[in-house]
């Protein structure tokens, strides 16, 4: 199957939710957004649906659901009637069902399940499938950030998310790509349905990309910016066709729509992760 063209999210972890990045992404074409329960200390929803809820029409919503508040702090949890109580309660927050909802880091609650991880990732999964289903979202999908204890999990008893989204970009250490495309295969899902996230590994703005030319990664990479260069690499690291990136500032997202233009260089990906897998044993995960 061919993949789609390159597309992006704008992502709102640690955004300021304003209405001048909502409406310049649009001016962009960029058409979707990416946001979590949690995000802007539990209120991404109320605050978006408060300063642009004119907007969000014009967008394809996602978010994510598996992080509680509680006194003194945040709590994560799998527990299918929290789950489905979370998808609920974004409709009422967003006034407008998800056009997405993400399992958010279900890695994160199944060391504590013990034998029992693949029976309480199931039932996650089964209560997105249901709200689907039910049309209390048009979708469901899981985003990890640390896909590895997931692919062995995975059997005919774990409901297929329409998309799943993992962490991309030439900071994002083998095992992870690895952990990312064992899950994809175990899921047969297409690239088309595997999104990436944190593409600068953080900051597009942080010293390691004055110190490394991530233009080598683009056949024609002279024509583009380094940020632009590490962005368009992304899609290639692991395969994605999506990626949802952050930012508050509307000249980085026009930085990174340019982006899309550049041609990566197929082959020299493959050597980078023939060389990463074969450097130095301390690799990030």
């Amino acid at each position: 199957m061919r993949g789609a063209d390159p597309r992006i999210v704008l992502g709102l972890h640690r955004s300021r939710h304003e209405r001048r990045l909502l409406a310049g992404a649009l001016d962009l074409g960029v058409t979707a957004l990416d946001t979590s329960t949690n995000y802007l200390g539990f209120h991404s929803h109320q605050m978006l649906a408060r300063t642009a809820g004119d907007l969000l029409p014009a967008f394809a919503v996602s978010t994510k659901v598996g992080y509680f508040q509680r006194p003194g702090g945040t709590q994560h949890s799998l527990d299918p009637v929290r789950l489905r109580a979370a998808v609920e309660q974004t409709v009422k927050d967003l006034g407008r069902e998800p056009d997405l909802v993400f399992l958010h880091n279900p890695e994160h609650s199944l060391n504590r399940a013990g034998s029992n991880q693949r029976d309480v990732l199931a039932g996650a999964c089964t209560a997105l499938d249901d709200a689907a289903a039910a049309g209390v979202c048009a979708a469901w999908g899981v985003a990890s950030w640390n896909p590895a204890p997931l692919p062995h999990l995975i059997d005919p008893t774990v409901p297929t998310p329409s998309v799943l989204m993992v962490r991309a970009g030439l900071l994002v250490g083998t095992r992870t790509l690895e952990s990312a495309e064992a899950l994809t295969r175990a899921w047969a899902l297409e690239h088309d349905q595997v999104w990436g996230m944190s593409p600068f590994g953080g900051a597009g703005s942080d010293a390691v990309w004055s110190r490394f030319d991530p233009r080598v990664f683009l056949r024609d990479g002279r024509r583009f910016s380094r940020a632009q260069a590490a962005f368009r690499a992304a899609y290639r690291l692991p395969r994605v066709d999506t990626v949802a990136v952050g930012t508050d500032d509307p000249a980085h997202l026009r930085e990174l729509v340019g982006a899309l233009a550049g041609e990566v260089d197929d082959r020299t990906v493959q050597e980078y992760r023939r060389l990463l897998k074969e450097g130095p044993r301390a690799q990030p995960a």
